[in-house]
């Protein structure tokens, strides 16, 4: 299995995973969060997903230096309901995966990408690596906010 091969198999997999999270919210608990200045499930699914499509545009920008003047989808969107997010978001999912497929391999070593907004310079590989990464930490918040609700959490460690 190729590097690209193995990156983008982890981000099906993450993504699997966070889905059966995130379905097994009941509607009537995404509005819920642990306290007034956390994220509400929603929100934090809502977070994971422009995430996703604003990282995918600092990794074309070389960084976070131009990412205000791109045009954000999500702006002014209201959350409905998770199928409604996955729908939406469903092509901008498809461009990242397919630009990452085409990464080469010696730019994921090479190639630097600035965050002037936070203040690091990493490799392209390796924030490839952080985009997952997030994801993953975030579904992890929304198990413990299932588990702070009691309700029913998935088992997504088949």
């Amino acid at each position: 299995m190729s590097r690209q091969d193995m990156i983008l198999f982890n981000f099906h997999e993450i993504r699997r995973r966070s889905i059966m999270v995130w379905n097994a919210i009941p509607n009537q608990k995404l509005s819920w969060r642990p306290d007034e200045d956390a994220l509400s499930c929603s929100e934090m699914i809502r977070h994971i997903l422009e995430s996703e499509f604003l990282y995918h545009k600092m990794l074309i920008l070389g960084g976070s230096r131009g990412i205000d003047d791109v045009s954000n989808p999500f702006d002014n969107k209201e959350f409905i309901s998770v199928k409604d997010e996955l729908t939406f978001t469903e092509p901008f999912r498809k461009d990242f995966l397919k630009y990452i497929g085409t990464l080469p391999k010696q730019d994921l070593d090479a190639q630097k990408i600035v965050r002037d907004d936070v203040g690091y310079t990493r490799t392209l590989g390796d924030m490839v690596l952080r985009i997952a990464y997030h994801e993953s930490v975030h579904t992890g918040q929304l198990l413990d906010y299932m588990r702070r609700m009691e309700i029913d959490r998935p088992n997504i460690w088949d």
